[in-house]
């Protein structure tokens, strides 16, 4: 049942479809909440007691960061799904998601030291948190060249699955990093189960940096997902009448 619930509502053609018609939606609303985010969290919210204005990054940052290593959970979800169902649609998304998380995580690494050259002194430290993400952004990179180095398509994306599941243990570390490790980084100021310990003025502007980034990430991913759903499956009849 599950197999067939899957397979109904995963065709690359039926995808394409929902898509087209969500994609100005979640574009313009998430581009409006980020900038609106971005204004208020560099022009409405107080200077911070210790870091200053420098802090202020965090509306990209924080984003960064987290999108980076939910792209790559969504990542090992859609290779789950491959890999036991055999949804193709499933491969596609893998491939395309992999260029849009090598983004994401190059942009926190950057932002993260434009913001520890005040913070810490340096633009670079060998923390344990910065040497997992980095670790991520070689890993996206691998993982793109491994699939675009083979000739066999189903191959690619049989081997990438593997690979994305198996690399899915740095996730973890990268989160527990700063409590397993003495590191620079501080420890997390939102979390579940306790009270944010940072001041609501910056707490909401920086939620609503995290939607609209998230948001316009999304639309890449769209993106992506469309360039490489019509170039493996443009041999297909609906790809032309979809074109």
């Amino acid at each position: 049942m599950i197999k067939k619930f899957i397979h109904q509502f995963a065709s690359p053609k039926t995808y394409l479809k929902q898509v087209d018609r969500a994609y100005p939606y979640i574009f313009f609303t998430s581009l409006s909440i980020y900038l609106i985010a971005i204004f208020w969290g560099l022009f409405l919210t107080p200077e911070d007691f210790v870091q200053g204005h420098s802090y202020r990054i965090i509306y990209l940052h924080v984003p960064a960061s987290f999108i980076s290593q939910s792209l790559y959970l969504g990542m090992a979800f859609a290779s789950a799904i491959f890999l036991i169902w055999k949804v193709k649609l499933s491969a596609y998304l893998v491939r395309s998601i992999a260029p849009i998380g090598a983004m994401t995580t190059f942009i926190a690494l950057v932002s993260g030291s434009i913001w520890g050259i005040p913070t810490w002194g340096t633009w670079w430290a060998w923390d344990a948190r910065i040497i997992s993400t980095l670790i991520l952004f070689i890993m996206y990179l691998g993982l793109i060249s491994l699939h675009d180095s083979f000739t066999n398509n189903e191959k690619a994306d049989k081997f990438l699955a593997i690979l994305v599941l198996v690399g899915s243990v740095n996730i973890p570390i990268i989160k527990m990093s700063v409590e397993w490790w003495s590191t620079l980084h501080q420890s997390a100021s939102i979390t579940i189960t306790q009270k944010p310990a940072i001041d609501p003025s910056m707490l909401y502007p920086l939620f609503a940096s995290a939607i609209g980034f998230t948001g316009l990430v999304v639309c890449l991913v769209i993106l992506s997902s469309k360039f490489h759903i019509l170039d493996r499956e443009r041999n297909k009849s609906w790809v032309k009448d979809y074109v």
